[in-house]
């Protein structure tokens, strides 16, 4: 299953399917930002993050022009990965409390981290046929974490229907009408839960309508459904 997996993020790394969103992830490489002048950017799709036995995997959005499309990994060195991964340490899921390279130590602990679209999008919008294009890697990494797959975190209301549309994809039978999004969300699947959360944007926790003690108990509750060992929160 480890192979299985690491091949898919392999193939993952390689791909040109959307001509917008290669473009752009390119020059964003190209151009950088003046603050990481000397950085070598990956500026190629990002794969998920995270051990290939995860019990509990979270889905974003996309990764940010100058934070996993410069470091080349999900949520990495950008102030999004610092809300979720200060948390998932909090409650005992991440080795250390910040995520600022690749090769920073960070580990996952039973839970996996990906996104919908795997390269960095303009304005931080992929289109739908975006999305669409890159569903497929999505539903194949679903189908190999099945064995051990128990919880889905979908942080905010892209990431809750693109978990949807590839949990049906991926062989999960979804309810009709389909569940709305909403943060605290939870659905019960076939030997799986849904469950939704404000995705981790600045617009969303600079202006509190995400907090850290909000985020912290998803990830907790999800956590301990999914069967994993956690800290005591505060």
């Amino acid at each position: 299953m480890d192979s299985s997996l690491a091949a898919l993020d392999e193939r993952i790394t390689g791909c040109r399917a959307c001509p917008r969103l290669v473009a752009w992830r390119e020059e964003v490489a190209r151009t950088k930002r003046p603050a990481f002048a000397d950085w070598t950017y990956w500026g190629r799709p990002v794969p998920g993050f995270g051990p290939p036995d995860a019990r509990l995997l979270v889905i974003g959005l996309a990764p940010a022009a100058h934070g996993g499309n410069r470091t080349g990994r999900m949520f990495t060195g950008d102030r999004s990965g610092d809300v979720l991964y200060a948390a998932l340490h909090a409650v005992g899921l991440a080795s250390q409390p910040t995520s600022v390279s690749a090769d920073d130590g960070l580990e996952l602990y039973g839970v996996r981290v990906t996104a919908p679209v795997h390269c960095a999008p303009p304005a931080n919008k992929p289109t739908s046929e975006e999305r669409d294009t890159c569903r497929p890697w999505l539903v194949q990494e679903l189908r190999l974490m099945r064995p051990t797959l128990r919880c889905v975190v979908a942080l905010g209301g892209f990431g809750w229907q693109a978990a949807l549309t590839a949990l049906d994809e991926a062989g999960w039978s979804i309810p009709r009408p389909r569940p709305a999004f909403g943060h605290g969300a939870r659905v019960a699947l076939e030997g799986l839960d849904l469950f939704g959360c404000f995705h981790v944007s600045q617009r969303n926790t600079f202006t509190g309508r995400l907090t850290s003690e909000m985020l912290r108990e998803v990830l907790r509750t999800a956590a301990i459904t999914a069967g994993l060992p956690t800290a005591e929160l505060p």
